[in-house]
């Protein structure tokens, strides 16, 4: 197990879905804010992205921009540009043939469906917009990744069905590797979880809980795994990750148990045996202080996307409430 890809499990309620689009100046398209989370390539050209807050980002070849709490946002050849209503960014429509226009813009969109109230703090810092630059010589798995993809979408062939979400999965984790490998290389070093994730000590204590959840762990055993004493090792992991390390362990669980009820019908006894809990009743009653439900009604909850869903504690990440 590893953080980020846990992280990123833990939001994802359905497959993700993108498009090959071609676009003649002038345009200009708003999207509005979704369950999610969007991207844009450019593959041809430039464009604009238009975030709700902040300013104008320019897209050239290459360039990728993640918006990864689906917040609404334009996409225009100019700032200027009117812009009319879409979908999400993976609703798009196909690009047509190539027709020679001078200034034509090709792009590679997408969307991921993500619960936002389960999102973990390592994906909530992010900023609204996180923007890969195409730098010679940087990201390249990323790169590979983005070739694949636009490849299989511009001539789809048996096995795509499968393996375009597999691409979109991989496109996803390694933006997210390479925004948190710029933080890190940044000359004024990273800060909380790009700092955690790189932190020799943190970053094996957070792969020690993700890995076995279960586990009786203590500040102590955790300090041990991380290779330090009890106390530095519980000053340091509050200051990286923004909560002490039981805290975390307590949020991480009860998010693990969240997914897991959503995933099958298993008996509520045995996802509390997954994360720790020898009794189904001080299971069922640490679930409900996190999401506000009991975990058989939690089930019972459509997903974000196909209905309401209850206000949850969960959302304000690991400090949000006492452990």
């Amino acid at each position: 197990m590893d953080v980020l890809s846990d992280a990123v499990t833990a939001m994802r309620t359905g497959r993700p879905h993108s498009s090959r689009t071609r676009w003649n100046a002038p345009w200009g398209v708003r999207f509005a804010p979704f369950a999610g989370a969007g991207f844009h390539v450019v593959l041809q050209g430039s464009c604009w992205v238009l975030p709700q807050r902040g300013e104008p980002v320019l897209l050239r070849v290459g360039d990728i921009a993640l918006l990864p709490h689906g917040t609404g946002h334009g996409l225009a050849d100019d700032p200027a540009t009117p812009l009319r209503e879409a979908g999400n960014p993976g609703s798009l429509p196909p690009a047509p043939p190539p027709d020679g226009a001078p200034g034509a813009t090709v792009l590679l969109c997408g969307a991921y469906l993500l619960d936002q109230d389960r999102r973990h703090p390592l994906l909530a810092e992010l900023p609204e917009t996180v923007h890969l630059s195409s730098r010679v010589g940087a990201h390249p798995g990323l790169r590979a990744v983005i070739d694949l993809l636009g490849a299989e979408l511009n001539r789809p062939r048996e096995g795509s069905g499968a393996v375009v979400p597999a691409l979109l999965d991989a496109l996803l984790l390694y933006a997210l590797r390479a925004w948190y490998d710029e933080l890190r290389l940044d000359h004024r070093g990273p800060e909380g979880w790009a700092a955690a994730l790189h932190d020799p000590a943190i970053g094996a204590a957070l792969r020690a809980m993700h890995q076995d959840p279960g586990r009786a762990w203590t500040v102590r055993s955790l300090a041990a795994a991380a290779g330090l004493s009890r106390s530095p090792f519980a000053r340091r992991f509050t200051a990286l990750v923004g909560s002490p390390p039981l805290a975390y362990l307590t949020w991480w669980r009860m998010t693990t148990a969240a997914g897991l009820l959503r995933a099958d019908d298993r008996p509520v006894r045995r996802v509390a045996e997954r994360v720790g809990y020898v009794s189904e009743f001080a299971f069922a009653k640490a679930f409900k202080r996190a999401y506000g439900v009991a975990p058989g009604r939690y089930r019972r909850v459509p997903e974000p996307g196909d209905g309401p869903t209850p206000r949850t504690r969960a959302a304000d990440g690991p400090g949000g409430g006492p452990p």
